[in-house]
């Protein structure tokens, strides 16, 4: 990992693991695609456990809540794309990205390295949706 210049953190690969998992459970016609996918996640972030004790609670935390705004969103356009909710979810769903990118960099905070500083806020709407970092 000496070599790296701009790969991807260790939560865009959380992230992107969790999507995956999303994709190979939801778009069975691709489901062995999505699983070399998960593999091939799963073979980097070992790589980097190996390399890093700073993994903590918190650090799990922030991987469930990234993982369940990932499927929050996944439903959400869902709905909206098969016309079952309106467009004005598509708030909802930014809403719930900005608290995606906020687990996304309290992995980041934990673990080092660069962080996504485009943190929209919730809007008043939806401050149930706001978690109690």
């Amino acid at each position: 990992m000496e070599n790296r210049k701009y790969l991807p953190t260790l939560a865009e690969l959380v992230d992107r693991l969790s999507i995956a998992q999303l994709k190979e459970v939801k778009i069975p016609d691709h489901k062995e695609e999505y699983a070399q996918e998960i593999a091939d996640i799963v073979h980097d972030i070992q790589l980097y456990l190996n390399e890093s004790t700073s993994i903590n609670a918190e650090t799990i935390r922030a991987i469930v809540v990234l993982s369940q705004m990932n499927a929050h969103i996944w439903h959400n356009e869902s709905a909206v794309r098969a016309g079952t909710a309106g467009p004005s979810n598509l708030a909802l769903t930014h809403g719930i990205n900005g608290i995606r990118n906020t687990a996304k960099n309290k992995i980041q905070e934990i673990v080092g390295g660069r962080k996504d500083y485009k943190i929209d806020c919730l809007a008043a709407e939806f401050e149930d949706w706001n978690v109690s970092w």
